[in-house]
Order: structure tokens, then C-alpha cells, then sequence
């Protein structure tokens, strides 16, 4: 239950987190006049990359707690002593390395779904827009981007809710058999392949999770209105 609560935090800050990020990713590409298909695929690439890899390059290069790790000598320019990030669970550093980590694999993909969105929009709606007198740039985007990426943004969101109750390769490669900070998935993975070899118990918690996976998606997608037709709104 532990486990579950701590995910449960996770899963609250970084759907938003990453909700957000890809739909300014894709607003900037869609802006964009000259290299758009560059910078589309610049963004896209780290989707490609293992879960595994990317999380090995995090602590052995980025944030291994050694002063010739690239986090720790930049904010050695600043006059701040090294950080163990990984190594000592108060304060939580871990959960910065695992954030940012999540944050860079996933955020091109979920970019590209609000680019194919942004793209679908009728340009009519911003000429009547200008037309009635509405100002580019934030009334625009909360009375018409917004609105018509409803149904985007909604399967943007319950992919992330499932992807992160499924967090496991980073979380399994960042901080090894610690008992601190460990996912549902891990923690069932060493319920029941661990020392004890649990598989009642196991079997018991993938049960559970399941069904909160199911819970949560179904009442998220009811309170944004997923799959409701146009004469529903």
C-alpha cells in the first residue's frame, strides 16, 4: 500500500508535468515557419531510446553523485557541495533523476499526438476569432486550441496514467534492491521473484493494480468525457 500511495504521488505530478511539456513542444513546432521536420524529429528521437539505456546514461554520466558527473559540476560552478543523488533517500534527489529521465523518453511522443491535433484545427476558427476581436496568443489558445484538443488531451492523459503505474525499467536500473522508492511493479517483481518467492502475493498485488489502473482510467475518462460524441457535449 506503500508503494501504491508513493506511485499515486508520482503518477499526480508527472501526467501534468509531461501533459504540459508536450503540448508547448508541439505549439513551438507547429509555429515554426523554417525546419519544422527537424526540430519534429529532434524532439521525437528520444522515443526511440531504451527505457534501460537512457536510465544507465542518467546515473553513470549525468547524476552519478561524483563530482565529474555533469549535474554535480554544474552546480559545483555555483559553489554547492556534490549531491549523492541516488544514494541517500532524505532528500529524495532520486526522484529528480527519475523525473527528468521520464520526462525526455516520453515527451517527443506524446508531442507529436498534440502536433497531428493542432494541425486538424480549422484555420476558420482563428479568422472568425480575429474577426469578433479576440487577441492572439492566450485568448486564442484557452477559447479555441484548447477546446478542440479535448479529446486529444484526454487520451494524452489516461496514456500517462497507465504508463506510470507501469514505471518499472528506470525505476529497476536507477536504484537497484533499494527498499525506498520502488514502484508497484517492482515491488511485485521482487514479491515475487525475490528471496521469498511469493507468488500468491504477487499474483494478489498485480490483481490489485490492475483494477486501480481501471479505476482511475475510467473515472479520468469520465470526468474529461472520453468517448462521448459530438452531441454529448
Amino acid at each position: 500500500m506503500g508503494s501504491l500511495g508513493t506511485f499515486t504521488v508520482f503518477a499526480a505530478f508527472i501526467v501534468p508535468t509531461t501533459w504540459a511539456l508536450s503540448l508547448g513542444l508541439a505549439l513551438l513546432v507547429d509555429r515554426l515557419r523554417f525546419m519544422r521536420a527537424f526540430y519534429r524529429s529532434v524532439f521525437f528521437l528520444p522515443t526511440a531510446c531504451s527505457y534501460v539505456a537512457a536510465s544507465l546514461i542518467w546515473k553513470m554520466s549525468l547524476f552519478n553523485g561524483v563530482r565529474f558527473g555533469l549535474a554535480n559540476t554544474v552546480i559545483g560552478w555555483f559553489g554547492v557541495d556534490n549531491v549523492a543523488w541516488l544514494a541517500n533517500p532524505d532528500p529524495p534527489w532520486y526522484w529528480l533523476v527519475i523525473v527528468t529521465a521520464r520526462l525526455w523518453l516520453q515527451s517527443g511522443f506524446y508531442m507529436i499526438l498534440f502536433l497531428a491535433a493542432l494541425q486538424n484545427i480549422p484555420p476558420e476558427l482563428y479568422e472568425a476569432a480575429a474577426i469578433d476581436g479576440a487577441k492572439p496568443g492566450w485568448q486564442t489558445f484557452r477559447y479555441i486550441t484548447l477546446p478542440q484538443l479535448r479529446a486529444t488531451s484526454t487520451a494524452v492523459i489516461l496514456l500517462l496514467l497507465v504508463a506510470a503505474y507501469q514505471a518499472f525499467d528506470e525505476f529497476f536500473n536507477l536504484l537497484s534492491k533499494t527498499t525506498w522508492g520502488r514502484p508497484p511493479l517492482v515491488e511485485l517483481y521482487y514479491t515475487a521473484l525475490g528471496q521469498d518467492q511469493n507468488y500468491g502475493k504477487g499474483s494478489a498485488g498485480a490483481v490489485v493494480l490492475t483494477v486501480l489502473i481501471c479505476v482511475v482510467t475510467l473515472l479520468q475518462g469520465r470526468i474529461m468525457g472520453f468517448g462521448r460524441g459530438e452531441e454529448a457535449k
